[in-house]
């Protein structure tokens, strides 16, 4: 057995240890069943006190770490080598409280998203952060992402939830600050440090979470547009009209929408497949009737005024789910070709209709690409593209990475709006981030993390 897998068994007899030889009856990614996990082993510990003296062994080793959470990042992040340990969150997965007079819940990092929007559901409250990957995401890996999600126009991302963590610094050191005040300016807030760094400042092992009270009604509604331009004046006027009830606001291109929609999907289509782009629009209220009409309403008068072409309002909750399944299952679209990249960028709101039309046809122009299919969520300027490929070469990768990267500088957008950096993003940094910022965040890495053991190679280049 490893030295240090030895040293750390003696330290920790009851830690459950998965070797080398075990990894290959596991998984790297939950889309990647078919790969293996490298490492020289996964430790599954179950207290902050077991990571910190694994950290503060490793520490003093020099031995490098990758921390797994749910396994659903979509840029590498949680990549291993033959010589990594890997640290898994599965086992820290306890609900520690749920406090519906401070409206938080308070959570150890490898609890899973689902869990904690169905928990508080049980409460009466209601937790903003909600994605397609909630029944596998581990809250420490959407704290560590910063994840985003449908309802970041209202709500925001992840860091806006986040009012506590415990963490385990690079040296083992355990820190914590699980308080539940939203309002604290009593020095420098070092959570920030720790959200969106994907793990190379320190090891999140608990949270405490910001809640809100459930809403007493919802609503969603189908609609086509004519246009971007059209898209955009229909966001302004629902935005003002729903007088900020407006949760979520998801375009879909043409061929995206008709591909959700057709077979071998087994969602059918709401509206025709006749229309440039569709809206997949949600808002959040406090009386059902009421805020029913107000929709009803706002949309009456986006159709009258031709800001909208079509729409078709959610009448049951099954239809909610129909709806919302539409968006949410992307898996149709993998249908289109043996292999895929995905992107994740952040645009201007107003530029996103030239980039994305300018984008998908020079990408589809590339041989070798069967389809590029374009969505997102335009109110946060956040746009996804799936592009389907016949083969997976790197010439290729390297093209379209080039063809949707590139032109991001001259809008003052970004590479990655929610997924983050990881392995696969970190070579076009630069392009969102000026080589003055990036030098900061080096120093900051070599402050934390001086022999650099925390997921060594991601983010930084």
């Amino acid at each position: 057995m490893n030295t240090i897998i030895h040293e750390i068994r003696k330290l920790l007899p009851e830690l459950k240890i998965i070797t080398s030889g075990e990894l290959k009856d596991y998984a790297p990614h939950v889309w990647k069943q078919d790969e293996e996990i490298k490492g020289k082993a996964m430790l599954l510990p179950a207290t902050s006190e077991e990571v910190s003296c694994i950290v503060k062994l490793c520490h003093q080793q020099g031995q490098p770490i990758v921390v797994h959470g749910g396994l659903t990042n979509l840029v590498s992040s949680t990549h291993s080598t033959e010589g990594d340990i890997i640290i898994s969150m599965t086992r820290m997965n306890r609900i520690l409280e749920v406090d519906p007079n401070a409206r938080t819940i308070t959570v150890e990092a490898g609890v899973i998203l689902e869990e904690v929007l169905d928990r508080v559901r049980e409460e009466g409250m209601f937790f903003a952060v909600n994605y397609g990957a909630k029944g596998s995401a581990q809250i420490g890996g959407a704290v560590s992402t910063n994840a985003g999600g449908t309802r970041v126009f209202r709500y925001g991302m992840m860091r806006e939830q986040i009012l506590g963590i415990e963490a385990i610094l690079p040296d083992g050191t355990i820190v914590s600050s699980l308080k539940k005040i939203i309002k604290d300016n009593s020095g420098l807030d070092w959570k920030h440090l720790l959200i969106g760094t994907e793990g190379i400042f320190g090891i999140i092992t608990k949270v405490v979470l910001k809640l809100k009270e459930a809403p007493l009604s919802r609503g969603s509604a189908f609609v086509g547009v004519r246009d971007y331009e059209h898209a955009v004046r229909f966001l302004k006027k629902m935005d003002r009209g729903l007088g900020g009830m407006l949760s979520a606001f998801e375009v879909m291109w043409k061929d995206t929408f008709i591909a959700l929609t057709s077979s071998p999907s087994i969602n059918r289509p709401p509206l025709p497949p006749d229309y440039p782009l569709y809206v997949l629009v949600e808002y959040l209220g406090g009386h059902q009737e009421r805020d029913l009409l107000v929709f009803e309403d706002v949309l009456r008068s986006c159709l009258e005024e031709g800001n909208i072409t079509d729409a078709v309002i959610a009448t049951s909750y099954e239809d909610l789910k129909w709806f919302w399944s539409i968006r949410e299952d992307v898996q149709p679209l993998l249908d289109y070709g043996s292999f895929h990249q995905t992107f994740d960028i952040s645009i201007p709101i107003p530029s996103i209709g030239e980039v994305v039309e300018s984008t998908v046809k020079k990408v589809e122009e590339c041989t070798g690409v069967n389809k590029c299919f374009a969505l997102g969520h335009i109110a946060d300027g956040n746009i996804h593209y799936i592009i389907l490929k016949e083969t997976g070469n790197q010439e290729l990768t390297d093209q379209i990475n080039h063809i949707v990267y590139d032109p991001l500088a001259g809008f003052n957008g970004s590479i990655s709006a929610e997924h983050g950096i990881g392995l696969d993003k970190k070579a076009f940094l630069h392009i969102s981030r000026s080589k003055e910022e990036i030098q900061l965040m080096k120093k900051l890495k070599g402050l934390f993390d001086p022999k650099n053991i925390l997921n060594r190679g991601k983010v930084l280049p």
